[in-house]
Parts: structure tokens; C-alpha cells; sequence
């Protein structure tokens, strides 16, 4: 083959070297998936309720004096991530008998902490924090998988209409979202690879 052949080719080589390329990386993909990174022993898993470990009964000072408890905040978060496991799929909730896993939490904060403030200094928007201590035992082997303290959902709120798209909540909306939020963590921290 002579260099004026050569020449004449190297376009096709080009087109052929760019196809394998991306068919390679198409075949090959990059790593996503929808599937969990659990393994495929687990299959259940059991929510024991949560316990309140809020302490109402401790002083407050300027770094806590949004410290707050809701009312059957504990078994909010039970049922949040409950319906979480559900609608992800991954794991199956089931009672403890019969459970792979066993997920135990503890509530141990619940905070509305001001964030912005109008010309009359009345709060206008708020953050609200559910703190949650977490683990995931292995029923079968009675090991602790892993363990997460200061586990936290959030979301934040306005108290008045602002400018732009934003729009107003209610206490009960926000506390939903921060529950729904938390659930979602904790549902992912859970069926992520260890």
C-alpha cells in the first residue's frame, strides 16, 4: 500500500476507529444504575419504631433555643421511612422475625432554626432539621452493618408569600417535606454499597 493510498483511506479508518469507540462506550455504559448495591441475601427489612431521645427537660441557651419536639414526631418518621422502603423496592418491610435487616433510630433533634427576616425583623423563612441517629444490623449474623450519628433531613420554608415563584407553607407542610426528606436519606443510605 503506498502513502497516496494510505491517504485516501484514512478518512473510513477515522470513521471506523470513532464507531468502535462509541459503540464501546455505549456497550460498556457508565456505571449507572437503578439497581441497588446491596447484596442479593438481603431482601426484607424491618423498621423498628423510632424512639424519642429529645430532652425537653435541658435548659435552653442562645446555640438551643429552637429546640422543639412535635408530638408523635417518632412515629412519623416510622411510618415516612416505612412507605419509603415501599415505594423503593429494594427491600421489602416486614416485621422483625422474619427481617435480613433491621434498621433502629433514635430521634434525638428537632429544630426551626430562622433564616430570613422583613423590615419589621418578623421571620419570614425557616429551615426545620429532624436529627436521627441510625443503624442497620444484620439480623442473621446479629452484626451492626453500619451506623450513622447526627443523621439529618431538612427542608426550608416561607412563612409569608416572597417575590418571584417561592411560595408560602404551613408548619405541617414543611414538617412533610423534612419527613419525606429524612426517609429518602436514610432509604438510600441503606441500599448504597457499604
Amino acid at each position: 500500500m503506498t502513502d497516496r493510498d494510505l491517504k485516501k483511506q484514512m478518512p473510513q479508518i477515522v470513521s471506523l476507529t470513532t464507531i468502535c469507540c462509541l459503540l464501546s462506550t455505549v456497550l460498556t455504559g457508565c456505571g449507572y444504575t437503578t439497581r441497588s448495591m446491596i447484596s442479593n441475601e438481603f431482601k426484607t427489612i424491618y423498621v423498628v419504631p423510632f424512639m424519642n431521645k429529645i430532652d425537653i427537660t435541658q435548659e435552653t441557651d442562645v446555640a438551643s433555643k429552637y429546640r422543639i419536639y412535635r408530638p408523635m414526631l417518632e412515629s412519623d418518621i416510622t411510618r415516612y421511612v416505612t412507605n419509603k422502603f415501599l415505594s423503593d423496592g429494594n427491600l421489602k418491610p416486614v416485621k422483625g422475625e422474619s427481617a435480613d435487616l433491621i434498621l433502629k433510630g433514635e430521634v434525638v433533634e428537632f429544630r426551626k432554626d430562622p433564616l430570613r427576616y422583613n423590615d419589621s425583623d418578623e421571620v419570614t423563612e425557616y429551615r426545620i432539621n429532624l436529627v436521627v441517629n441510625i443503624g442497620l444490623w444484620n439480623r442473621k449474623e446479629d452484626k451492626l452493618v453500619w451506623e450513622e450519628k447526627q443523621f439529618t433531613g431538612d427542608t426550608t420554608y416561607f412563612t409569608s408569600f416572597a417575590s418571584g415563584d417561592v411560595t408560602k407553607k404551613t408548619d405541617d407542610t414543611a414538617i412533610s417535606d423534612a419527613l419525606d426528606d429524612l426517609a429518602r436519606r436514610i432509604v438510600e443510605r441503606t441500599v448504597e454499597q457499604w
